[in-house]
């Protein structure tokens, strides 16, 4: 977006299209597991919507004081696939894989996790994190990039500023912003802040499909009223988005990007084509950690391993491996 016409309130950046419809997505309370679980917010995705462009996954948690919630604690656990997406607003979480990469994942810097062909990781909050409040989401990687090395990427976005907003572009272009993170499909992810009142008119491309999440505050899109942890869906050919702040102002992550154009099955922590290929990444994931179905013993392998690891060595001496759940009766049908 190379013009970009500031008026009061607002930022203009053309009119491509008119809004051809909103479409409400209710989150729904998910325990991260554990006597003391952590609840997440999911609202992607559901019986109506997998994905959006190629995202296909998104929890928002908190704010969670971690002496109530116990804070995040996710052993090592397995992905194939997908790319994961971690933005916080408050708190710090230390992320560790089996492609080598140790990082800390801390408020207005994105981590993204390339799972590719096979990865596992796991995430903590730090003894320092207080507050734990953020979002993780998951990009559906398309077949031709499916199979790729396992890889990771860190950046810290500049916000951009105008008359009662600030913005953080994570992923993809928006008003002079660009992101240098790699994706294998047109992608967008922004943080945009709303003072009370405030109004913003972006300028967004119509062959993307978007999703707006309201993390606090009062917001209308385009008018509509979206509750707080709901997400907001407009399909592609729209070419402006209007988001508008109640007297309390607004937080919003805002995704978006062309339609993946492709079936996926997904299930637990994978993501593949069909559902022979999660039966084999389950059944190669068993085999890596130690155990042979869902209920079975929970080990580490130390590290070196062999090359056939498609999960990856993981160094010694941390919590057990998360083991796969029990696969369903029925056959996992692709979506999308």
């Amino acid at each position: 977006m190379s013009n970009i016409e500031v008026a009061p309130q607002e930022i203009l950046c053309g009119t491509e299209g008119t809004n051809a419809g909103v479409e409400l997505l209710a989150p729904r309370q998910v325990p991260l597991g554990g006597p003391r679980a952590m609840d997440v917010r999911r609202t992607l995705p559901q019986r109506q919507r997998s994905l959006i462009g190629a995202w296909c996954f998104l929890d928002h948690y908190g704010p969670d004081s971690v002496g109530d919630s116990g804070g995040m604690k996710v052993p090592r656990h397995p992905h194939t696939g997908l790319q994961t997406v971690s933005w916080l607003f408050t708190g710090e979480i230390e992320h560790q894989d089996s492609a080598g990469f140790h990082a800390a994942v801390r408020p207005g810097e994105v981590n993204l996790m390339t799972a590719g062909r096979g990865i596992s990781h796991s995430e903590f909050s730090t003894p320092e994190t207080t507050m734990l409040h953020g979002a993780q989401l998951w990009v559906a990687l398309p077949d031709a990039a499916r199979h790729m090395a396992p890889t990771f990427e860190h950046y810290r976005p500049e916000p951009v500023d105008g008359p009662g907003w600030t913005m953080r572009v994570f992923l993809g272009t928006l008003c002079g912003s660009a992101s240098p993170v790699a994706t294998h499909t047109p992608l967008l992810g922004a943080e945009i802040l709303l003072e009370a009142e405030a109004e913003l008119a972006l300028d967004t491309k119509t062959s993307f499909e978007h999703g707006l999440l309201v993390d606090s505050g009062t917001l209308f899109l385009d008018g509509h009223p979206v509750p707080k942890d709901h997400l907001a869906y407009v399909p592609a050919g729209t070419g402006t988005l209007t988001l508008t702040a109640g007297p309390d102002g607004a937080r919003v992550l805002l995704i978006g990007g062309e339609p993946l154009g492709e079936k996926i099955v997904m299930w637990w922590n994978f993501v593949g084509r069909s559902h022979e290929e999660i039966v084999a990444y389950r059944a190669q994931w068993q085999a890596e950690i130690g155990a042979e179905d869902g209920s079975g013993p929970r080990s580490t392998p130390a590290a070196g391993g062999g090359a056939d690891l498609r999960f990856g060595p993981f160094p010694p001496g941390g919590p057990a491996a998360l083991p796969a759940p029990t696969l369903p009766n029925a056959r996992i049908k692709p979506r999308g």
